[in-house]
């Protein structure tokens, strides 16, 4: 099963999107967004920009743990990525964005 985008609200009424890999775990979330268009927008840059290694900020958290940003052209985050234990399981979630986010559908969750 191939990945996809998730576009639904969150509890304060704010458009979100998740990109899930195929076995639907989450790889990468966005932050929250007043309108649909701009979450939609954030995808396109998702798609863009994930495949290019060098727009992956990949960071070590205060506890030891590992994560990634992917960033805009403008350094802006476009999503975050869960928290891992290793830093070859956080490397592992960037080939996973960079490998299901250019071709992934989108679900939008918040058509009735």
């Amino acid at each position: 099963m191939a990945g996809k985008f998730e576009i639904f609200k969150d509890k304060k009424g704010e458009f979100r999107f998740r990109l899930k890999a195929g076995n639907g775990q989450i790889i990468l979330a966005s932050e929250g967004y007043k309108q649909k268009a701009s979450a939609k927008n954030g995808i396109e840059s998702v798609r863009k920009n994930s495949q290019d290694d060098s727009k992956f900020e990949r960071k070590e958290t205060k506890a030891g743990n590992f994560r990634f940003n992917l960033l805009a052209g403008n350094k802006q985050v476009i999503g975050t990525s869960e928290s891992y234990k290793s830093a070859s399981s956080r490397d592992n979630g960037v080939a996973s964005v960079a490998k299901n986010a250019p071709d992934a559908p989108v679900d939008d969750q918040t058509v009735a």
